[in-house]
């Protein structure tokens, strides 16, 4: 992969036409391999949390479209080597929450995708991104939701903080 150009995202923006060839990927074992290594990286680059897991559900018999969202995810990789979560000294201890979600943005389900982010200070410290478990009937209920996860962790996290 050292010599591809970087990838400025780490999947295409619409994934409904990537999945031209239907057609199994010859080693399996090397996708699963791939992909596997990857799990452990979004712990410190959530950027590619969603990118990951959605490879990830397709180890049990990946296409030649897989592989080649799986390589889009290398390239974006190895242009943003730089990126990452950075652990700072800071004094301000105020805990500031950011929550955001995306109405029926799975084309199979139409279920919403979550994602929340909490910062102690300047610092990340929990961050979530995953597929809501109902089908929303609006943009609205869908942030709520959204929300709503934000609060429960934010609530779990100060009682942590406190004890």
């Amino acid at each position: 992969m050292s010599n591809y150009n970087s990838c400025h995202t780490p999947l295409p923006l619409r994934l409904d036409h990537v999945f031209q060839d239907k057609r199994l990927f010859s080693e399996p074992s090397y996708f699963r391999s791939l992909a596997g290594k990857l799990q452990y990286l979004p712990i410190t680059r959530p950027d590619i949390q969603f990118a990951v897991n959605f490879i990830c559900q397709r180890m049990h018999s990946p296409t030649v479209s897989d592989f080649g969202l799986l390589k889009c995810i290398l390239r974006y990789l190895r242009g943003t080597s730089a990126m990452g979560l950075h652990i700072s000294r800071s004094t301000n201890l105020f805990i500031v929450s950011y929550s955001d979600s995306d109405y029926a943005g799975c084309k199979d389900t139409h279920r919403s995708t979550s994602g929340f982010c909490v910062l102690l200070g300047s610092n990340v410290i929990s961050w979530s991104a995953k597929r809501q478990p109902t089908v929303s009937r609006s943009s609205t209920e869908a942030e709520y939701r959204a929300l709503a996860a934000t609060a429960s962790e934010l609530t779990w996290i100060s009682s942590v903080l406190q004890d």
